[in-house]
């Protein structure tokens, strides 16, 4: 049988992407030889619970894990970010995406996840992990931006604020979070919407996808788009009978903790992963922390920032690079 294997363009995790043509059919094959189960078979597994919630995910078709891949359906090359970037009006393509996201947290969690050999429990989003996450910002952004006798005096000025800040979220970690979810996630497959890079699902806090999404580093929308995009998801989510004010509440902290954690994963990619394409995010992620940090929830935080972090607006990347 003829084929033809090309690689494609892959993402931020340690996985290759290769498109296998065959005559009437392509497949993609995952390899990853670093961090192998999270990226292989956790990816697998989750794809697969997405798949009998019916959400449009790859599926596997077959495992070569000892051989560091495996083979998954083809979703094609049409992401939500090429179908969209271009379009004006983007409110109704978002609102799809709402939608789907609605789809995602109806998912009924299982304590256990059985899949092959393999035995998966989803971990849950807590304080701590949150901190873990938002430490990034410290040992990666602070790193290649100041002076390093500054960096532990800063780290804990600023830790014990976002401690305090993480402790006022108003909702439990009850629900299905895909924990990357935005337009380069998200694929047209067959003029449905579908999800990719699912293998750091967690069980969190609601709002945790919304401000991925409303949020996204990668894509710069109006402000009044936001605004729109989230009443529309508090007027048809599970949430729609809380007080609007705790859903912006956790869409604040979340984002803010989610942004400073991706400003040092995109400083990683650069310094650790040589790829430093991501730095062009950097002002962006700065423009989103800094709109949300106007919620006075984050007084305290804003002004230890202001005072002690470099290049809160971005200009010179050569510090970094």
């Amino acid at each position: 049988m003829k084929y033809k294997l090309k690689k494609i363009s892959g993402d931020a995790s340690f996985r290759e992407y290769y498109r296998l043509k065959k005559k009437n059919s392509s497949s993609i094959i995952v390899s990853a030889k670093k961090e192998k189960y999270k990226n292989l078979i956790i990816y697998a597994v989750i794809n697969n619970i997405l798949n009998c919630n019916k959400i449009i995910a790859p599926k596997l078709i077959s495992d070569h894990y000892k051989n560091n891949m495996i083979e998954i359906s083809d979703l094609g090359e049409e992401s939500f970010y090429s179908h969209v970037i271009k379009k004006k009006n983007k409110l109704s393509d978002y609102k799809s995406l709402i939608k789907l996201l609605i789809k995602l947290q109806k998912i009924k969690i299982k304590k256990i996840y059985k899949f092959k050999k393999y035995k998966i429990k989803l971990q849950k989003y807590t304080v701590d992990k949150l901190h873990k996450e938002s430490d990034l910002f410290f040992d990666w952004y602070l790193k290649y931006t100041t002076k390093k006798k500054n960096i532990y005096k800063i780290k804990k000025m600023i830790k014990y604020e976002l401690n305090r800040i993480y402790k006022k979220l108003k909702f439990s970690n009850n629900t299905f979070v895909h924990r990357d979810f935005h337009v380069s996630n998200i694929m047209y497959f067959r003029k449905k919407l579908a999800i990719i890079d699912s293998q750091d699902a967690i069980i969190g806090n609601p709002l945790y996808d919304v401000a991925s999404l409303i949020d996204d580093v990668r894509i710069k929308l109006p402000t009044s788009l936001q605004d729109k995009l989230f009443k529309y998801y508090f007027k048809n989510s599970k949430l729609k009978k809380e007080k609007e004010e705790n859903l912006k509440n956790d869409f604040d902290i979340l984002s803010v903790q989610r942004n400073l954690k991706i400003l040092g994963i995109f400083v990683r990619l650069c310094k650790r992963d040589e790829k430093p394409n991501y730095l062009k995010y950097l002002s962006h992620t700065w423009s989103l922390i800094n709109k949300r940090l106007k919620n006075p929830i984050f007084k305290n935080l804003k002004t230890l920032m202001d005072k002690n972090i470099p290049m809160k607006k971005v200009k010179n990347l050569q510090m970094i690079k």
